[in-house]
């Protein structure tokens, strides 16, 4: 069976995008300005895995005190307790409020781990210039850039906890060392996923053009 043809890329074609703007332009010199926007422009975003590995191994090391150290401090009438993010969703399970437990658990814990694993996972692949499952890979990344959108939800979360917990002189409820760190976490995640150019997924793919018989996406 004959080989089928490959799909040409903008990068082969002397095809440089616009990041800022997206107009495609014809063979300029690396990093220079954009025609229309005057955003500089390259074939691949510079350092793009050195960066993302920068960020994202800040985060892996602030991801520890971010649920070791309190969250919450709080205090009523003579009692004064503080709360770590799992301590904070044990107490929650254990007052019945169950559903709000586990979205403080899954936004908390699970998603930034989740979103750390997975970009992880990214960076390696492309890095060994795997050409496996590239559309699968691109697809992940995508998910990756949409959950980064609501990534703050946790922290608005504890701050409209700490909200709904000050009565006064009767209860009072202070944000914590561990929320500084978490949010710094969620940032710095959030400037990994940016960094990662995904370009990069398909430098070391030979994918085949489709077919007059293929189906065409809607």
């Amino acid at each position: 069976m004959a080989d089928e043809p490959l799909i040409p890329r903008g990068a082969a074609l002397g095809l440089i995008g616009c990041e800022a703007c997206g107009v495609v332009v014809e063979q300029p010199p690396e990093g220079a300005p954009c025609p229309r926007c005057g955003h500089p422009l390259h074939a691949r975003k510079p350092d793009s895995l050195t960066r993302s590995w920068a960020f994202l191994v800040a985060a892996f090391i602030l991801y520890l005190p971010a649920n070791l150290l309190p969250v919450l401090r709080s205090t009523k009438l003579f009692r004064s307790w503080s709360d770590t993010i799992m301590s904070g969703v044990v107490a929650l399970w254990n007052d019945g409020a169950y559903d709000l437990a586990i979205v403080v658990f899954t936004a908390s814990v699970v998603v930034p781990l989740l979103k750390m694993g997975a970009l992880a996972l990214l960076l390696v692949q492309v890095q060994r210039g795997s050409a496996q499952l590239p559309r699968e890979r691109a697809r992940l990344y995508r998910i990756l850039e949409f959950i980064g959108h609501w990534s703050m939800l946790d922290v608005f979360a504890v701050a409209l906890l700490i909200a709904l917990v000050h009565f006064g002189s009767l209860a009072n409820a202070e944000p914590g060392a561990g929320i500084v760190a978490f949010g710094a976490v969620v940032v710095l995640t959030m400037l990994a996923t940016m960094s990662f150019d995904p370009r990069l997924i398909w430098d070391s793919t030979r994918i085949p053009a489709r077919r007059a018989t293929d189906r065409l996406p809607t």
